[in-house]
C-alpha cells in the first residue's frame, strides 16, 4: 500500500498536491471534520489577528542539513535566497511601524549572503527583538561561520536552536549522522561567549521536535529534563525549551505517507484539539514573508504557497499594516497541528497548564 500512494502522490514537494491530500486525505474521501467546523462553534470563524507583533522572515532556504521533519524542505541544494532589495523593503517596514520582533529563519539564514547586513540594519532600526533561528551546526560548516557566536552577541541576538534530543541516537536520526556532537560544541561556543549564562542577557534557547508521528510531551517536563542533562553531560546551559508540534506537510508528510501513519496520526491532531490554543496561535500576531517578499499569515501557509488575502496586500512593497490587521487568516486542515494539546507556534506551546 505504501509504493502505492507515493507513486500517487509521488510530487510531495508540490504545493498542490500537498493541500489536496490535506483537504481530501490519501484516498480522496475527506472523512476529517474540517477545521473551520471546529472554529465556527468558537465563534473564531472567520480567524481574525489581534496584532502584528512578530515580522518572521525566511531568508531563504538553502541549508547544509537535510533534516527528515524540515517543512521548509531545506537543503544545500536549494536556491532559493532573498535579496538584498527584498531585505531593504522588509527593513523599510520595521522602520515604519511598531512591530518589536524580527523572527529570521532559513534554511539556515546564516547561509544568505545579506544576512549580517539583514541584522545590523534591523538593530540600527531599533528592532527590540532580533530571533536568528540556527541550527546550530552551520557555526561549524565553514570558517567563515565559526564567529558567529560573537556576531550574535555584538547584536545582541536572540539564539533559537533545534535540538530535538539530549542523547545522540534521536538527534541523528532525525538530523543526520553527527549533527548531535557538532550541535553540542556549537552550543558550548554560544555558552562560552555568555549565551545562556544567569546575567548576560544574552537569550539561547532550544527547540525540541518529536521523532515520530506522536505530539510532543509537555514542554515544562521537557525543558526540566534537557537541562539537567545537557548541563551534566555537557556543562551547557540555555534558557528556555519550546515543544513544537510537527506539521504535516513536505518532508513529515511524506514521513507519516511512507510509515503508513498519515491517517492516524491526522486523527490524532482533529481529536487532541483544544479549544483554548485557538486564542494564542502564532498566525494571529505574526506575519510570514518568503525569500520572494510574499506575505503569509504563517510560515506553514508558507509552505504550502496560501498567500495572505488578496484585499490585504500579499507583497512586502504593498505592506499596509491597517488592512493586513482587518484580513481574514487563510486556513486549511493543517492548522490542526497549531491547536493540537497544548498547541503549537513557533515560540512553543502555547497554552500553559
Amino acid at each position: 500500500m505504501t509504493k502505492s500512494l507515493l507513486a500517487q502522490h509521488h510530487n510531495l514537494a508540490d504545493k498542490t498536491t500537498q493541500l489536496k491530500i490535506l483537504s481530501n486525505g490519501i484516498f480522496g474521501e475527506g472523512k476529517l471534520p474540517t477545521f473551520r467546523k471546529k472554529l465556527e462553534p468558537l465563534g473564531e470563524f472567520p480567524l481574525k489577528p489581534n496584532s502584528i507583533e512578530i515580522f518572521q522572515v525566511n531568508v531563504g532556504y538553502m541549508c547544509n542539513q537535510v533534516c527528515n521533519h524540515c517543512h521548509v524542505d531545506a537543503g544545500p541544494d536549494r536556491r532559493e535566497i532573498m535579496t538584498r532589495e527584498t531585505i531593504d523593503q522588509c527593513l523599510e517596514v520595521l522602520r515604519k511601524t511598531n512591530i518589536h520582533t524580527l523572527d529570521l529563519t532559513g534554511g539556515a539564514p546564516e547561509m544568505n549572503p545579506d544576512f549580517r547586513y539583514f541584522v545590523e540594519e534591523a538593530n540600527k532600526a531599533g528592532v527590540q527583538d532580533i530571533i536568528v533561528r540556527s541550527n546550530l551546526t552551520i557555526i561549524l560548516a565553514n570558517p567563515k561561520y565559526h564567529d558567529l557566536p560573537e556576531f550574535f552577541k555584538k547584536n545582541n541576538v536572540h539564539v533559537v536552536s533545534s535540538l530535538p534530543f539530549y542523547q545522540p541516537d534521536k538527534t541523528d536520526r532525525q538530523r543526520g549522522q553527527g549533527v548531535f556532537k557538532k550541535s553540542i560544541k556549537a552550543l558550548q561556543m554560544l555558552n562560552a561567549a555568555g549565551y545562556g549564562q544567569e546575567g548576560s542577557g544574552l537569550k539561547l534557547d532550544l527547540v525540541y521536535n518529536p521523532s515520530g508521528a506522536f505530539l510532543p510531551g509537555d514542554q515544562a517536563a521537557l525543558e526540566r529534563d534537557f537541562k539537567k542533562e545537557l548541563k551534566k553531560n555537557y556543562d551547557i546551559d540555555f534558557n528556555s525549551l519550546f515543544a513544537i508540534t510537527n506539521i504535516p506537510i513536505s518532508r513529515f508528510l511524506e514521513f507519516l505517507i511512507r510509515t503508513e501513519n498519515y491517517e492516524d496520526y491526522m486523527d490524532k491532531l482533529v481529536t487532541s484539539f483544544n479549544p483554548s490554543a485557538v486564542k494564542g496561535v502564532m498566525c494571529r500576531n505574526t506575519i510570514s514573508i518568503d525569500y520572494d517578499g510574499h506575505m503569509f499569515d504563517c510560515d506553514f501557509n508558507q509552505m504550502l504557497g496560501l498567500k495572505v488575502e488578496k484585499q490585504a496586500g500579499q507583497h512586502i512593497k504593498d505592506f499596509d499594516i491597517e488592512k493586513l490587521l482587518q484580513r481574514s487568516i487563510v486556513i486549511n486542515q493543517h492548522c490542526y497541528g497549531c491547536t493540537a494539546g497544548a498547541g503549537s507556534s513557533c515560540q512553543g506551546t502555547v497554552v500553559v497548564s
